[in-house]
């Protein structure tokens, strides 16, 4: 699928972190992906688990912020989380944040929802084909989870969103680029509504959560009255909290326990 791959050596990896860098035409270059593998024997078919980050960030960051491989495989060994493969990817590294649109001569929706999955089939023994995929993030992250894993089911199973952008011209509250540099409002303004009012025939399961004291607190209660009207069955949560890593560290669990209960015993 990819006309370079490299991959990191287990003798060097930590903590169950593998690294994939691949060459794709979608980002006309390189895409990094953080993976969480756990180190489950005879492990066959897991569940693969994309975490999208928010702006400024990249590949490493859900590790290197939240630690959520560590929360997760303690999880894993008390059995209150079934094995999963939990892939963070960068989001093509475009200017403050690439909103996981296609712009600019990139696409950077088909690097998630297509170059990601694969790279992860190509590379990672303990998946298949019969992997069930999900997808979650936080902020821009979140908009991208709603916005590609709404539009591309069914191939994502479920999906989950913290403190989430839900409509494009939010990134105005986070981005240097002026939003024409995008592109995107050339057409209609991208938002998670009308995403999920267009795909309303084959909606997955979702949730998504944000804190009563976050900047983006009006906007999702909003996207939460909207579903609320149009009767769109989702989980809509609210908690104590910021737009802060804290909140995203403590919350993530809520996304792997919602995806795990969708992973009946095999």
């Amino acid at each position: 699928m990819f006309r370079t791959t490299e991959i990191s050596d287990p003798e060097f990896e930590s903590n169950n972190l593998r690294f994939i860098t691949v060459k794709t035409k979608n980002l006309k270059g390189r895409g990094d992906i953080c993976l969480f593998v756990p180190p489950v024997k005879n492990a066959k078919d897991l569940p693969i688990v994309l975490l999208l980050h928010g702006v400024y960030g990249s590949a490493w960051i859900w590790s290197q912020k939240t630690g959520v491989h560590i929360t997760a495989w303690e999880m894993m060994q008390k059995g209150t989380l079934k094995p999963m493969i939990i892939a963070m990817p960068s989001d093509g590294l475009w200017g403050d944040g690439s909103a996981y649109l296609p712009h600019n001569q990139r696409n950077f929706e088909k690097w998630i929802v297509e170059d990601v999955p694969n790279a992860i089939l190509e590379n990672i023994d303990a998946t298949s084909k019969n992997s069930n995929l999900y997808i979650g993030g936080l902020s821009m992250g979140g908009f991208g989870a709603l916005n590609l894993g709404i539009k591309h089911a069914p191939k994502f199973k479920a999906v989950s969103g913290h403190s989430s952008i839900t409509s494009f011209e939010q990134m105005s509250l986070f981005v240097e680029e002026p939003l024409h540099e995008y592109d995107a409002l050339k057409k209609e303004i991208p938002s998670v509504f009308k995403t999920i009012i267009e795909s309303k025939n084959k909606l997955p399961k979702f949730r998504f959560d944000c804190g009563k004291e976050d900047i983006l607190i009006e906007h999702n209660r909003k996207l939460h009255q909207q579903l609320e009207e149009e009767n769109i069955a989702h989980i809509y949560e609210e908690f104590p909290g910021k737009h802060e890593w804290p909140y995203w560290t403590e919350h993530v669990i809520d996304t792997l326990q919602f995806f795990n209960s969708e992973e009946k015993p095999k």
